[in-house]
């Protein structure tokens, strides 16, 4: 029997607890309906790398997954402009970069590779373990509109800046929140 809830309320939203939240977005998740299958990524299979468990592990332990540099600078910038917000929200689906609970926005800062950027030509360029590699970007890049989805339906703004957008163009980024949250107040 599927549970009828289709939007939580705000009072739902501001429960402390981690379990009640987690319930909340399970019964959410339960009750999206998605265009489309989940793409299902093969494990990765050493013999077709070329590189040891060893030496492949220390070189993924060097990419972070939170507070890279764009984020730093990204945050930074907002900060310096009188904007408050959190970092990596775990009672949000996706744990945005940051969040603004007061105008429900939720920012993500994406990495040109691992979400997959002019995919369509990028792809082509995956040399090595090309049956492990696409088929993992192509599942970030469906996880991400799962997630853009879901936050819209709790009436979240969505914003999504590619890595090398908030390097070069970090004013038109942060520009870009605030006429956002400039809007949003006058509502």
């Amino acid at each position: 029997m599927k549970n009828s809830i289709e939007k939580p309320s705000k009072i739902l939203l501001n429960n402390p607890n981690p379990f009640f939240i987690f319930t909340i977005f399970s019964i959410l998740e339960s009750n999206m309906s998605y265009d489309e299958e989940n793409i299902i990524v093969p494990r990765f299979n050493e013999e077709s790398g070329f590189y040891t468990t060893k030496k492949r592990s220390k070189i993924m332990s060097k990419i972070r997954g939170k507070n890279t540099k764009p984020e730093l600078l990204f945050r930074k910038a907002l900060w310096e402009k009188g904007v408050r917000y959190r970092v990596d929200s775990k009672q949000l689906i996706g744990r945005p970069d940051v969040s603004i609970k007061k105008y429900t926005l939720a920012i993500f800062i994406d990495g040109e590779f691992w979400h997959g950027y002019n995919w369509d030509e990028r792809k082509d360029k995956i040399k090595s373990n090309r049956a492990f590699w696409i088929p993992k970007i192509e599942r970030n890049m469906q996880r991400d509109r799962q997630v853009n989805r879901q936050l819209e339906g709790m009436g979240y703004t969505v914003f999504r800046f590619w890595e090398k957008e908030v390097k070069n163009e970090l004013n038109k980024c942060i520009n870009d929140v605030l006429v956002y949250i400039a809007i949003g107040q006058n509502d």
